[in-house]
Protein backbone atom coordinates (compact mmCIF):
# COMPACT_ATOMS: atom_id res chain seq x y z
CA UNK A 1 0.00 0.00 0.00
CA UNK A 2 1.21 2.79 -0.95
CA UNK A 3 0.67 6.25 1.33
CA UNK A 4 -1.06 8.09 -1.43
CA UNK A 5 -3.76 5.20 -1.29
CA UNK A 6 -4.58 5.75 2.50
CA UNK A 7 -7.40 7.48 3.38
CA UNK A 8 -7.62 10.24 6.14
CA UNK A 9 -9.20 7.36 8.69
CA UNK A 10 -6.62 4.64 7.39
CA UNK A 11 -3.48 7.11 8.15
CA UNK A 12 -5.00 7.80 11.76
CA UNK A 13 -5.45 3.72 12.19
CA UNK A 14 -2.34 3.43 11.35
CA UNK A 15 -0.83 5.85 13.30
CA UNK A 16 -2.33 4.96 16.84
CA UNK A 17 -1.60 1.26 15.75
CA UNK A 18 1.97 2.43 15.69
CA UNK A 19 1.74 4.65 19.12
CA UNK A 20 0.36 1.51 20.85
CA UNK A 21 3.46 -0.71 19.64
CA UNK A 22 5.71 1.49 20.11
CA UNK A 23 4.84 1.78 23.90
CA UNK A 24 4.77 -2.17 24.12
CA UNK A 25 7.63 -4.83 24.73
CA UNK A 26 7.39 -8.08 24.66
CA UNK A 27 9.13 -11.09 26.46
CA UNK A 28 8.58 -14.88 26.84
CA UNK A 29 7.32 -16.20 29.56
CA UNK A 30 7.57 -20.25 28.53
CA UNK A 31 5.17 -20.67 26.18
CA UNK A 32 3.66 -17.59 25.80
CA UNK A 33 4.54 -14.29 24.54
CA UNK A 34 3.66 -11.64 27.13
CA UNK A 35 3.30 -8.24 26.43
CA UNK A 36 4.03 -5.66 28.57
CA UNK A 37 2.49 -1.93 28.51
CA UNK A 38 5.76 -0.18 29.36
CA UNK A 39 3.76 3.76 29.64
CA UNK A 40 0.96 2.80 31.50
CA UNK A 41 1.56 -0.33 33.75
CA UNK A 42 5.42 -1.73 33.45
CA UNK A 43 5.89 -4.46 35.83
CA UNK A 44 9.23 -3.01 36.88
CA UNK A 45 6.89 -0.46 38.60
CA UNK A 46 3.98 -2.11 40.79
CA UNK A 47 5.57 -4.42 43.30
CA UNK A 48 4.47 -5.71 46.71
CA UNK A 49 0.72 -4.94 45.45
CA UNK A 50 0.86 -1.10 45.25
CA UNK A 51 1.82 1.05 42.03
CA UNK A 52 4.93 3.01 42.88
CA UNK A 53 2.54 6.56 41.73
CA UNK A 54 0.30 5.41 44.37
CA UNK A 55 3.00 5.29 46.52
CA UNK A 56 4.64 8.26 46.09
CA UNK A 57 1.17 10.01 46.22
CA UNK A 58 0.42 9.13 49.37
CA UNK A 59 3.33 10.29 50.82
CA UNK A 60 3.08 13.70 49.53
CA UNK A 61 0.19 16.55 49.95
CA UNK A 62 -1.65 17.74 46.83
CA UNK A 63 0.70 20.41 46.30
CA UNK A 64 3.34 18.42 46.42
CA UNK A 65 2.47 15.57 44.09
CA UNK A 66 1.19 18.31 41.21
CA UNK A 67 5.13 19.45 41.63
CA UNK A 68 5.84 15.81 41.21
CA UNK A 69 3.97 15.20 38.19
CA UNK A 70 4.88 18.82 36.36
CA UNK A 71 8.45 17.40 36.70
CA UNK A 72 8.24 14.39 35.00
CA UNK A 73 5.88 15.71 32.51
CA UNK A 74 8.89 17.87 31.89
CA UNK A 75 11.72 15.89 31.85
CA UNK A 76 10.42 13.47 29.45
CA UNK A 77 8.82 16.62 27.11
CA UNK A 78 13.07 17.89 27.37
CA UNK A 79 14.54 14.48 26.20
CA UNK A 80 11.95 12.76 24.18
CA UNK A 81 14.34 13.22 21.11
CA UNK A 82 17.60 12.53 22.76
CA UNK A 83 16.71 8.55 24.00
CA UNK A 84 16.16 6.87 20.77
CA UNK A 85 12.13 6.44 21.91
CA UNK A 86 11.06 9.57 21.04
CA UNK A 87 7.36 7.93 21.10
CA UNK A 88 7.67 6.35 24.10
CA UNK A 89 9.03 8.95 25.71
CA UNK A 90 6.08 11.22 24.77
CA UNK A 91 3.47 8.57 25.96
CA UNK A 92 5.01 8.71 29.10
CA UNK A 93 5.07 12.54 29.12
CA UNK A 94 1.56 12.28 28.03
CA UNK A 95 0.78 10.01 30.58
CA UNK A 96 1.78 12.44 33.72
CA UNK A 97 0.04 15.36 31.98
CA UNK A 98 -2.94 13.06 32.47
CA UNK A 99 -2.19 12.32 35.91
CA UNK A 100 -1.91 16.07 36.77
CA UNK A 101 -5.13 16.72 34.88
CA UNK A 102 -6.90 14.12 37.13
CA UNK A 103 -6.31 15.95 40.12
CA UNK A 104 -6.78 18.99 39.23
Amino acid sequence: MRLNDVSPKQWDKMLKDKLKADSQDAYQKGNEVVIEDLVNSPKHYNTGGIECIEAIQASMSKLEFAGYLKGNLSKYIWRYNYKGKPIEDLNKAKWYLDRLLEIT
